[in-house]
């Protein structure tokens, strides 16, 4: 019972040691989902100190040792596998052997047999997808009752004379086995509570990371001024519960909330070294207010004492940044400034898609606006011929031409959305083809099928025109037999598909890809709808060309019945 009582003093120094090591740089790898080559080394000397200091710690029994040297090897072998196991078990035995004794062999032997043992069951849990027990005390507690008697048998089995060695047995197996597995079990209780604090820590940080983007990626894609600084700041604020936060350009302070907002006024110009100094020199300042502390330029009764200035970057360009404040007596939490800094890159990288996105609108528009410009000179030239030949026999048909002509252009100008319906579309289109049926009279046949429940279909200003003017301009107008366009609109799968067909079969598809229309069109689509939708062109040659538009379908007027008809 005595040498039980005295094993448990020797274990009680591994408990305190296992405390400091979780309170140590050293181990944050136990944290992480695997483990890197030098965290092993780490790993490695750490517990093969631990085997060698249970060995120094040992009781003299009968020549021998009692210790509790298996606690080191097999808890390597639990966390890092069979090859760390190993590898410090036989770093402790090799230890234990240079102390001599009857029993140096055998106990060298049977630390480096209990390491590999820790390794087997770690790779046991690992491929029964039992990870999580590895740091469960129960598992080491187990394991190391196992390795021990392990090692009762080999000192039996090497150890001479056998009556000796059976001596010793009977007196040091009980207290060794009970003390090395409790105290296995207790220095991962304390590994793992410590590994569980800082995986909640992790998810507390994660949640407030999240909550920030999610909050905040609405408010940046209004801008960035004061308006949505003053939003994203309270933001901020309420997440970290830090002092006060404030937000920069690189000029002036667009927003400040929080402790010190009586005197550090948005739109007053940046008055302090520390910012002056982050957007200088691109890069982040921290004040702990301790070492160095935040003094207000403002007030001499300002209470912010320390200070995080995290630059605000667009494609590595700075644009201002985002600080933010402790008080007095107040420690600025350690995890508060890694969040400052991880909330500083997201804000920058939802800027910058912010950035981008206007950009991509701003190019969506500008082809927009082409469109509407792009009048093709000879289609007026040949518009107003057709109307003054007409005029000659037909007055009333002139007028009703120039009428056309006049709600074609109309159109053309006035219309600035995004979005018309299938309706307005195909009545701008109407009044070209009255045109361009005038001029080619019976050349030209114009067939339409269009369901009536998608007249209300919004689709992309400027869709249907500049398609039809490709089929008739580069297509029909090159025939000597009549031409044939036919216009239809269906429902298939779930979308909306439009198609224009003639009989031509003279699409070119060097030409298309050098042209804009077709281009225009389906890029516009695709940015507004999505890359599942767009336009489609199959083309038998001399025989038909079809352009297959696939728009989404909400946004129809919910009638069901088709129309059609002959132009």
């Amino acid at each position: 019972m005595k040498l039980f009582f005295l094993l448990v003093q020797t274990m009680s120094v591994f408990l305190v040691v296992a405390y400091l090591y979780c309170k140590s740089p050293w181990f944050k790898p136990l944290t992480t989902v695997k483990l890197k080559p030098w965290d092993r080394v780490c790993l490695y000397f750490f517990f093969s100190a631990i085997s060698m200091m249970g060995t120094y710690l040992g009781l003299p029994v009968h020549d021998a040792l009692a210790n509790t040297r298996a606690i080191g090897p097999v808890l390597a072998g639990i966390i890092g596998g069979p090859i760390l196991g190993t590898a410090v078990g036989f770093t402790g035995g090799l230890h234990r052997y240079f102390f001599g004794g009857f029993t140096a062999v055998s106990c060298g032997l049977s630390t480096t047999v209990e390491g590999f043992i820790g390794g087997l069951v770690h790779l046991y849990l690992f491929r029964k997808d039992r990870a999580e027990q590895i740091f469960d005390p129960r598992t080491a507690f187990f394991t190391t009752v196992f390795a021990e008697c392990v090692q009762m048998g080999i000192i039996l089995l090497v150890s001479k004379p056998y009556a000796e060695a059976l001596g010793l047995v009977k007196i040091i197996a009980v207290p060794m086995i009970a003390t090395s597995s409790t105290g296995a079990a207790l220095f991962m209780s304390i590994i793992r509570d410590q590994k569980n604090m800082y995986e909640k820590a992790a998810a507390i940080f994660s949640g407030r990371a999240l909550r920030i983007a999610e909050r905040t990626l609405s408010i940046l894609a209004k801008g960035f001024n004061s308006k949505t600084a003053r939003d994203i700041a309270q933001i901020i604020r309420k997440e970290t519960d830090v002092g006060a936060v404030a937000i920069t350009d690189t000029e002036k302070v667009l927003a400040f909330v929080g402790e010190g907002s009586d005197h550090h006024l948005p739109g007053s110009p940046i008055s302090s070294d520390l910012t002056r100094k982050a957007i200088a020199e691109n890069t982040v300042i921290f004040a702990d207010g301790r070492q160095e502390r935040f003094v207000c330029s403002i007030s001499d009764t300002c209470r912010l004492n320390s200070a995080l200035v995290v630059p605000l970057k667009v494609d590595n360009d700075v644009i201002g940044t985002i600080k933010l404040y402790e008080v007095r007596k107040k420690r600025f939490l350690n995890m508060n400034k890694s969040l400052g800094e991880g909330i500083a890159a997201l804000l920058s990288n939802q800027l910058l898609l912010s950035r981008y996105e206007e950009q991509k609108n701003l190019l969506v528009r500008s082809e927009l606006k082409l469109l509407q410009a792009q009048v093709n000179p000879h289609f007026l030239f040949n518009c107003l011929n057709t109307i003054i030949a007409i005029v000659r026999k037909d007055s009333d048909r002139a007028r009703e031409l120039l009428i056309h002509l006049s709600n074609y252009f109309r159109k053309n100008l006035k219309r600035s959305s995004d979005f018309s319906t299938l309706e307005e579309e195909l009545d701008h289109v109407n009044s070209y083809l009255k045109i361009e049926k005038a001029r080619f009279e019976d050349r030209l046949t114009v067939e339409m099928d269009i369901d009536p429940s998608l007249l209300g279909l919004k689709i992309p200003t400027f869709t249907l025109q500049p398609l039809i003017e490709n089929a008739i301009k580069h297509g029909i107008s090159n025939m000597l037999e009549p031409g044939v366009t036919r216009i239809r609109a269906f429902r298939a799968q779930g979308t909306a598909l439009i198609e224009i067909e003639d009989n031509a079969g003279a699409f070119n598809e060097a030409c298309a890809e050098n042209g804009l229309g077709i281009k225009i069109v389906d890029r516009r689509i695709k940015h507004l709808f999505g890359s599942g939708f767009g336009t489609e062109v199959t083309c038998v040659p001399q025989e038909m060309t079809r352009i297959t538009i696939r728009v989404p379908v909400e946004g129809t007027n919910g009638l069901g019945e088709r129309a059609g008809g002959e132009s």
